[in-house]
């Protein structure tokens, strides 16, 4: 019968370890390549030889070339470490040189062509110590060349100097004119107009892509997303407004390539060369905003009405009403309006306002008024206001009103300007109040006293005639005798009269 084991405890832990480690290894450890194998050249393909190798490696199938001169060759296995902007400790400057050349000319079977690129790549690394690694002590690239090749490869010796030669300067001139992979999108605003202005990409040169704009488009195809677009190129561009009344910024991005940037694919061999292959084309990414916000302009006006004419003292009474005159009303964050703020002068005079004319030099100031709009209202009702003073004097009030940036808060400010004003002329009807003077009683005649005639003294003076004899133009003097004849002949008919009526008592007789 079998009997089943089991291992101890610390066999175990041991175990557990080891696996611990190799899975460590294994996600810790560069992404490996498959071993360099000989390219294209010159040489004893081996990590040590009299003359060296001068050439390709292939690796993964792609021509790769040393930038380590004087190091062992890469006959091992290498890791491939991708696209990198700082192999080897590099410049851009030797960056781009030797991607141009790996990338134009390296990509060859002609051993004389890559024995050329393999001279100029390691001089563009490192001069010094490629001209000096077989011996050579001069100061020459040509002469570096004929002191190893016209031992190696005589026949050849001629041809890989001047290529080498006219490789080298090419890519020592491209450098210094190459940048890294990158850039960015620069906007700029029309000071007349915020819906107006222009992107520039700004990247490296020679680079073309796809830029794609937010609350913009592009003034020649009215979309927001532009193909072909070119580094160095301005393009004009609109605004699209997220939301009426409120500051808003345009940015953008794009996606660019630069054709050959300053770049390799990094290969490493431990114990052996550094190479590089050709990077390809590089996209890289680019971003740009506007460096402030653009702020649409707010132009605030008002309309105002007392709600009566003719009024008793008190205080003065006005409604209301705003309104943007150009542009929409500003809103916070929260979409609730800018508050903004009126003032008004109530002027008191004694004669009836002008319409549209100067404030005259007699008017009075009665008092002030002010009013500011409700966050949640805005511009949508009329504002009552009324006066902590009183009309008290009779007269007309009328008052002018005026809107200021000055007065304004930060935010509403940035919207109409500083410098903004609005104002009301002066003598306005729906802004003219009247005060009337108070009534004044009449005052009672007095009643004339009665008086008995008599004898008139010689010596007192007629009274005058009374106003309406007066007014006829007849004598009183010349009406005064004839009444007093027809008086006294009045006077004695009557005595006649009663001369000749019968007395009582006496007997009357008849025949």
């Amino acid at each position: 019968m079998l009997r089943s084991r089991t291992l101890p405890l610390p066999a175990y832990i041991l175990v557990i370890v080891v696996l611990a480690v190799l899975f460590v290894i294994d996600v810790a450890a560069p992404p490996r390549a498959d071993a360099a194998e000989r390219g294209t050249g010159f040489g004893t393909w081996a990590p040590i030889s009299a003359y060296g190798w001068h050439g390709s490696m292939l690796i993964d199938g792609v021509h790769t070339y040393c930038i380590t001169p004087g190091a062992p060759a890469p006959t091992g296995p290498s890791s491939d470490h991708g696209i990198s902007g700082s192999a080897a400790g590099l410049s851009s400057q030797q960056l781009a040189g030797i991607n141009l050349l790996v990338s134009a000319y390296g990509q060859t079977d002609d051993p004389v062509q890559a024995a050329a690129v393999a001279w100029a790549v390691k001089a563009i690394a490192n001069r010094e110590e490629t001209l000096h690694a077989f011996g050579y002590r001069g100061d020459s690239l040509a002469g570096a060349i004929h002191w190893t090749m016209s031992a190696l490869a005589p026949q050849h010796d001629l041809a890989v100097q001047e290529r080498a030669v006219a490789y080298y300067d090419e890519a020592v001139r491209a450098a210094q004119n190459a940048v890294d992979a990158s850039g960015s999108l620069a906007f700029s605003t029309d000071p007349a107009d915020h819906r107006t202005g222009t992107v520039r990409v700004d990247a490296t040169s020679a680079a073309t892509g796809t830029v794609t704009l937010v609350n913009a488009v592009f003034a020649t195809t009215g979309t927001p997303t532009l193909e072909g677009a070119t580094a160095g190129t301005t393009y004009a561009i609109r605004t699209v407004q997220p939301e009426p009344g409120r500051a808003y910024t345009v940015s953008g991005t794009g996606r660019l390539t630069a054709g050959l940037p300053a770049a390799v694919r990094h290969y490493t061999t431990p114990g052996g060369q550094q190479t590089a292959g050709p990077a390809g084309v590089v996209p890289f990414d680019i971003a740009g905003a506007d460096a402030a916000p653009r702020v649409p302009p707010f132009s605030p006006s008002i309309a105002t009405q007392v709600p009566a004419r003719e009024t008793a003292p008190g205080p003065y009474i006005d409604q209301v009403t705003f309104a943007a005159e150009d542009g929409s009303w500003p809103r916070a964050e929260d979409r609730s309006y800018l508050p903004v703020t009126a003032r008004a002068v109530v002027y008191r005079t004694d004669t009836e306002p002008v319409p549209n004319s100067e404030v005259p030099e007699d008017a009075t100031v009665a008092g002030t008024l002010q009013v500011t709009t409700d966050p949640v209202l805005g511009p949508t009702t009329a504002y009552t206001v009324t006066s902590p003073w009183e009309m008290t004097a009779p007269g007309f009030y009328t008052a002018v009103w005026s809107v200021s940036g000055a007065d304004q808060i930060t935010a509403v400010a940035a919207h109409t300007g500083p410098e903004f004003v609005w104002a009301e002329r002066f003598g306005e009807p729906s802004q003219v109040a009247v005060v009337a003077p108070p009534a004044v009683e009449p005052t009672p005649a007095p009643t004339p006293a009665v008086t008995t005639p008599g004898p008139v003294a010689a010596d007192v003076a007629p009274s005058p005639p009374p106003a309406a004899l007066a007014a006829t133009g007849i004598d009183v003097a010349a009406v005064r005798t004839p009444l007093a004849i027809a008086i006294g002949l009045v006077s004695i008919g009557v005595a006649i009269v009663a001369s000749r009526r019968p007395r009582f008592g006496a007997r009357l007789t008849i025949r």
